[in-house]
C-alpha cells in the first residue's frame, strides 16, 4: 500500500552522526519536526537550527518551500544562518568576524527563502545604514554591496525605499579615480537596477552621476567594467526625457573605439549592451517616423522647397505665379514626387513619415554633390528608364527602418549589434546615403521602369540584407560589401541557392522522397534526442546586468528523466547528473507550450514581452500542476529543445530546423540514390509494357 500522499521519507544528516531516516509529516510544523531531529541527536535550543538540502544549491527549507520535498531527499540540519549572521556576524565589532558573516551573507543572499527571511529582520536596511556609514571598504564594503544587491534582486523590497544619502554614497564610488574594480562592478549594478526599477529614483541618480563621468569608464581595459558602465548608460537614455537623449547620446559615439575597436575579443554580455544601445539609438528616430507632414505649415512645406533649390540653383525663378506654379511642378516631378503639385502629399503616411524627409534633406544639403547628380542624370532621361529619387528615398526609409526594427524594444537575449552604426555621430543619415546611392545603381542595372518599382526594391532590400550579415566594422566597408552584391550577382545567388534547394517533381522522384522520408524523421528524431542527453545551458532572465546566473538541463540516457539543477557560472562541457538536484519524469509531462503561452511569459515586462524573446521561450507542463520554464538562448537551442521533447511526448516535430533538416538530408539522399542516373532524363511516366509474343516456345542456351 503507498504511503500517504502528505508523508515523504528523508534521509537528514548531521555532522559526526550517523544519518535519521524520518517520515516527514507535510501536515506537522516544521519547528515540531526541527524539533524532533534535534532530540534525536541530543541537540540543544531547536530554535537556533534549520533544514537544508544537502545537494546543489543547498537552499534552506521554510513552510512555504517544504511542499517541494520529494521522497528520497536527503537534507542536513544546519544553524539558522539568519539569526547567527544578524545578531552575531554583520554587527560584530570584531572585523575578522564581521568579514567573515558578509562573505558568508553575500553567497546566501541569492537563496529566496533566506533572503526572505533576512529582510524580514530589516536586514536591508541594516546593510544599507553600513554602506551609508562610509566606515566599510575593501573585501567587506565588496561582500556588503553583493548582498545588497542579491537581496533585492528578488523583488521583495521596492527600490523606492531607498534613502537619498545611500545614492550619493554609493554614486562616490562611481566618480572616484581610484577604486576596488569589484566595489565600482558592484556600485555600477546597484546605480543601474535603481533607474530601471524606479522613475523618482531616475531623476536621484542623474543628478548625481552624468554620463560624461561614465564614459571614463570605458576607457579602462577590464570589459567587465566597461559592460557594466554601458547597461548603466543605457539605463539612463532609456529613462531619460526625450529632449536630453540626443544629447547624450552625442558624447558617446566619440569614446566607443575603446570597447568596439580594442584588441579584445567582445564578450556576449558586451554585446548586448551594444545592440541594446544600437536599439535604443535608432528608436530616437521613432517620433519623426511616426510624425505625418502637414501640408499647410509653411515651415515643412519650405524643406522641400530647399529641395528644389539645391537641385535646380542654376534656374531663376520666372515673373509671374502661373509660370512659377508651373515651373515648381515640373521640377517636382523630375525630383520624383508622386505628387507634382503639392508634393507634401507624399510625406503624409507613416511610417516613414517627417523621417524621410529628413533623410533627403541631410543628404541634398552634405553629399550635395551625390544629390544632385541622381537627381539630375535621372531627371534628364526621356527613355522611361528614370529613377523616381523622391518615390525612392521614401520608401527606402521606410525599408530601413523595418530592416533594423526602429521602435522596437530591446530583446533581452539578442547580441546582434553592427559595429559600423558606432563609428559616426548621424550613422542613420550616413547609412541612407550609401543606400539611396545603391538603389539608384541597381535601378540603371536592372534597366527599370516605373512598373518595375516593387521589384527593384525587393533586390535592394536583398542586398542590404547580405551586406549586414557580413557585419562590416565601418560604413566605408558597407560600401565595398554593396558593391560586390550587384544585381547579376543578386541573380546568382539566387540561382545557385535555387538549384542546391531543387526538389525534383516527376512522379518517381515524388515517390522515392516519400519512402525516403521516415527514414529521415527518425534519424533526426535521434539526433534530437542525443542533444537532450547532452543537455543545455539556460540563462535566468532578470539576471543579466548582474553577476550572471545559470541552470543546466539534461535528459537521462534512457529517456526517462529531465534532471536540472542551478549553476555558479555557465559551463564548459557536460554537466554530470550528480549536480543536478531536480528532476522531473518524462512520464509525469503532460504538454509543451511555447510563446505567450508559456507561463512566465505572461509576467508585464517590457523585455520579456517582446516579440524575440517569446519566440525563444517554452515551458513543460508536469503533474501535478507544475512547470519547468525555459528561454534558450538561440534559436537553434530552442528547435532542438522544442522537437526533443514533442519526440519524448509522441508528438510531431514542427520546428522550422526540423524542417530545415528534413529538406537538406533528403535532398542528399537521394542525390545519393541517384548518382548512377545523372544527365538522364527520368520520364514522368513509367514505359510502356510491351506486346507479348507471338508465341512463348523459346529458350536460351546458357552454353
Amino acid at each position: 500500500m503507498p504511503p500517504p500522499a502528505d508523508i515523504v521519507k528523508v534521509a537528514i544528516e548531521w555532522p559526526g552522526a550517523n544519518a535519521q531516516l524520518i517520515e516527514m509529516d507535510q501536515k506537522r510544523p516544521l519547528s515540531s519536526i526541527i524539533r524532533e531531529v534535534c532530540d534525536g541527536w541530543s541537540l540543544s535550543g531547536s530554535e537556533q537550527f534549520a533544514l537544508r538540502y544537502a545537494d546543489g544549491p543547498q537552499l534552506y527549507i521554510t513552510e512555504q518551500s517544504r511542499g517541494e520535498i520529494k521522497n528520497g531527499t536527503i537534507l542536513r540540519l544546519a544553524i539558522s544562518p539568519v539569526s547567527h549572521l544578524f545578531h552575531c556576524g554583520i554587527q560584530s565589532h570584531v572585523i575578522d568576524a564581521r568579514l567573515e558573516a558578509l562573505k558568508e551573507l553575500a553567497k546566501l543572499s541569492a537563496d529566496p527563502t533566506f533572503a526572505a527571511e533576512f529582510i524580514n529582520m530589516e536586514g536591508i536596511g541594516t546593510l544599507a545604514r553600513l554602506v551609508e556609514s562610509g566606515t566599510h571598504f575593501g573585501e567587506m564594503l565588496a561582500f556588503t554591496l553583493t548582498a545588497f544587491l542579491e537581496l533585492m534582486d528578488h523583488g521583495i523590497v521596492s527600490w523606492d525605499l531607498i534613502s537619498l544619502s545611500f545614492i550619493k554614497q554609493i554614486a562616490s564610488y562611481v566618480n572616484q579615480p581610484m577604486v576596488d574594480v569589484s566595489i565600482l562592478q558592484r556600485s555600477l549594478a546597484i546605480l543601474e537596477s535603481m533607474v530601471l526599477n524606479s522613475h523618482s529614483l531616475y531623476h536621484r541618480v542623474a543628478q548625481e552621476i552624468t554620463v560624461g563621468q561614465l564614459i571614463g569608464h570605458l576607457q579602462v581595459s577590464n570589459q567587465e567594467i566597461q559592460t557594466y558602465a554601458i547597461a548603466l548608460i543605457n539605463a539612463l537614455f532609456l529613462k531619460a526625457p526625450e529632449d536630453r537623449r540626443g544629447s547624450d547620446l552625442s558624447l558617446r559615439f566619440s569614446f566607443f573605439q575603446h570597447v568596439i575597436r580594442g584588441n579584445r575579443p567582445i564578450k556576449a554580455e558586451m554585446a548586448h549592451q551594444l545592440y541594446v544601445l544600437q536599439v535604443l539609438t535608432f528608436n530616437l528616430l521613432e517620433e519623426r517616423m511616426m510624425t505625418k507632414m502637414d501640408p499647410n505649415d509653411q515651415a515643412q512645406r519650405d524643406i522641400i522647397f530647399e529641395l528644389r533649390r539645391i537641385a535646380f540653383d542654376g534656374e531663376n525663378d520666372p515673373t509671374g505665379t502661373e509660370k512659377r506654379k508651373a515651373m515648381y511642378t515640373k521640377d517636382y516631378k523630375m525630383l520624383g514626387f508622386t505628387n507634382h503639385v503639392n508634393p507634401a502629399m507624399d510625406f503624409t503616411q507613416t511610417p516613414p513619415g517627417m523621417l524621410a524627409l529628413d533623410n533627403m534633406l541631410y543628404l541634398a544639403k552634405v553629399h550635395q554633390d551625390t544629390y544632385i547628380r541622381i537627381v539630375l542624370e535621372n531627371s534628364s532621361r526621356e527613355d522611361k528608364h528614370e529613377c523616381p529619387f523622391g518615390r525612392c528615398a521614401i520608401e527606402l526609409t521606410r525599408m530601413l527602418c523595418e530592416i533594423l526594427q526602429v521602435g522596437e524594444l530591446p530583446n533581452e537575449g539578442c547580441n546582434d549589434y553592427h559595429p559600423m552604426f558606432f563609428t559616426h555621430d548621424r550613422a542613420w543619415e550616413e547609412f541612407f546615403c550609401v543606400c539611396i546611392q545603391l538603389l539608384n545603381k541597381t535601378w540603371k542595372e536592372m534597366r527599370a521602369t516605373a512598373e518595375d518599382f516593387n521589384k527593384v526594391m525587393q533586390v535592394v532590400r536583398e542586398q542590404i540584407t547580405r551586406a549586414l550579415a557580413m557585419k562590416p566594422a565601418s560604413l566605408d566597408q558597407l560600401k565595398n560589401k554593396l558593391r560586390g552584391l550587384s544585381y547579376s550577382e543578386i541573380l546568382r545567388l539566387r540561382q545557385s541557392e535555387r538549384m542546391s534547394q531543387d526538389d525534383f517533381q516527376s512522379p518517381p522522384i515524388i515517390e522515392l522522397r516519400e519512402r525516403i522520408q521516415p527514414e529521415i524523421l527518425e534519424l533526426i528524431k535521434q539526433q534530437r534526442l542525443n542533444r537532450l542527453c547532452e543537455g543545455s545551458c539556460f540563462r535566468k532572465l532578470g539576471n543579466r546586468r548582474r553577476q550572471e546566473k545559470f541552470w543546466f538541463c539534461r535528459l537521462s540516457l534512457n529517456h526517462k528523466v529531465l534532471h536540472y539543477g542551478d549553476l555558479e557560472e555557465s559551463p564548459q562541457g557536460e554537466v554530470p547528473f550528480e549536480l543536478l538536484s531536480d528532476k522531473i519524469p518524462v512520464s509525469d509531462i503532460k504538454s509543451v507550450v511555447t510563446g505567450k503561452d508559456c507561463p512566465h511569459m505572461k509576467e508585464k515586462s517590457a523585455l520579456k514581452q517582446n516579440k524575440e524573446v517569446l519566440e525563444l521561450a517554452f515551458s513543460v507542463l508536469y503533474d501535478p500542476d507544475e512547470t519547468l520554464n525555459f528561454v534558450a538562448p538561440n534559436k537553434y537551442e530552442y528547435c532542438i529543445w522544442t522537437d526533443g521533447l514533442c519526440a519524448l511526448l509522441g508528438r510531431e516535430m514542427g520546428s522550422d530546423l526540423t524542417r530545415s533538416d528534413l529538406d537538406t538530408l533528403i535532398s542528399m539522399e537521394m542525390k545519393l540514390r541517384l548518382l548512377d542516373l545523372e544527365n538522364i532524363t527520368i520520364p514522368d511516366a513509367p514505359p510502356p509494357v510491351p506486346k507479348e509474343p507471338s508465341s512463348y516456345n523459346f529458350t536460351y542456351n546458357y552454353s
